[in-house]
């Protein structure tokens, strides 16, 4: 059984959690399960510390779609971009405050990996610890109706399934990009960042992919098995747009590695996506590095086990406290060679690395000759540039021009 995502207290909720779990892969294990993926963390006997699967949170498919100009122009644009772009479980808001002069500027980012789902298994069952944890993340009272919608002063008067759908629509979003409301119609979780709401930041998706890379996939070379590409593996199943993220290569390729050589893997106790890396020294404030207390990291926990720190950590807060007249565009990143000023999240996600952790352990009986999926499809790039999505991106970008909302996300990885 896994514990709360990030160690949190949360008793109340892990029987649910975990079936909450068990239910999504129970949906995706005949087409994707294999014995090389075990769900039970336990299952996996081994004591080695975790290891990281990671990735950079900056959305990947503006910048290959367009240009990294236009990525972060519309990676931070409030909800807009969010929405539409955030899909590499890693989500953001900035925080704006009027400068003494009353100029809006960017005073602080959020930034969020926690799952949806945890938050909707509380919603469902415990709705006094899911107003604890909003008032955890907000720091500020949490009236009801901002979770549960318009003239809810008691949500345990209302059925599960009232409480589940209310919160759907105005918190959490559908979860679901053949669903509507597809993003949350509330202010709760759109003005600040309560959890992940796009469509493909979900619990699913992050079994799913780490299912899919899961397996012994091989090409003969000269009469031998060696492993296969990304490329391959991707132009097998026709999944080629999931190459062109940085988050579903990373979990596919960092399951896939494992397999190949020899192991089997589970997601490691606790399940979830964490902030497993910050690099803060690309940020200069007057030429000096960033103050630690404008550097807060919550929602998780750090982890110790022999000689070596892991974060599971679901939060990042970066920027200059309210009673400091400094800004976020008075910081520079010297990690680009003209020292921009930071204008919004973009830029920070690109120093972030976020992920799960996985158990791994060599498998009891070889991969058998039989057992190896040989690939033969074309072991050539993948051209981003041409993907579909860019269609979309397309969208968002002229949207942005015009200031208008498109109604379109990109698609998900699950058909």
């Amino acid at each position: 059984m896994y514990t709360e995502p990030g160690f949190l207290e949360s008793a109340s909720l892990r029987t649910k959690w975990n079936e909450e779990i068990t239910a999504q892969y129970d949906r995706l294990k005949a087409a994707y399960g294999s014995r090389f993926f075990e769900i039970d963390p336990t299952a996996i006997h081994s004591t080695m510390a975790p290891a990281p699967v990671k990735w950079f949170g900056d959305p990947a498919e503006p910048n290959f779609c367009q240009n990294a100009d236009v990525a972060q122009q519309l990676s931070d644009w409030g909800g807009v971009g969010r929405h539409n772009l955030h899909n590499e479980y890693c989500e953001y808001t900035v925080i704006y405050r009027n400068d003494k002069s009353g100029k809006k500027r960017p005073k602080r980012v959020n930034f969020s990996t926690e799952l949806r789902e945890y938050w909707v298994v509380a919603a469902v069952n415990d709705p006094t610890q899911l107003k604890a944890m909003a008032e955890e993340v907000l720091k500020r009272d949490v009236g009801w109706s901002e979770l549960y919608g318009p003239g809810v002063t008691n949500p345990l008067a209302l059925s599960e399934d009232e409480r589940k759908k209310r919160f759907i629509g105005f918190v959490a979003g559908s979860g679901n990009a053949e669903q509507t409301p597809q993003q949350p119609q509330g202010a709760i979780n759109t003005d600040d960042i309560l959890f992940m709401s796009h469509p493909i930041n979900g619990l699913d998706d992050l079994l799913y992919i780490v299912m899919f890379g899961a397996r012994p996939y091989a090409r003969q070379e000269q009469g031998a098995l060696v492993k296969a590409s990304r490329e391959q593996i991707f132009r097998a199943s026709d999944v080629e747009h999931l190459a062109c993220r940085h988050a579903d290569p990373a979990a596919c390729m960092g399951a896939y590695d494992q397999v190949f050589a020899g192991n089997k893997i589970a997601f490691a106790d606790p399940l979830g996506v964490y902030i497993q890396t910050f690099n803060d020294g690309a940020f200069s404030y007057k030429d000096a590095p960033i103050p630690s207390d404008w550097i807060n990291k919550s929602r998780g926990t750090l982890v110790e086990k022999d000689g070596k720190k892991q974060s599971f950590f679901q939060r990042l807060e970066f920027g200059p406290p309210d009673d400091l007249e400094i800004y976020l565009d008075d910081i520079v990143d010297v990690s680009v060679g003209s020292s921009p000023k930071l204008t919004g999240g973009y830029q920070i996600a690109r120093q972030i690395e976020v992920g799960p952790y996985v158990k791994i352990q060599a498998l009891e009986v070889p991969i058998s000759p039989a057992e190896f999926q040989i690939l033969t499809t074309s072991t050539k790039p993948i051209l981003c540039s041409n993907a579909s999505v860019c269609v979309s991106i397309a969208a968002v970008k002229a949207a942005f021009e015009k200031r208008n909302f498109p109604n379109k996300v990109g698609p998900r990885s699950i058909g």
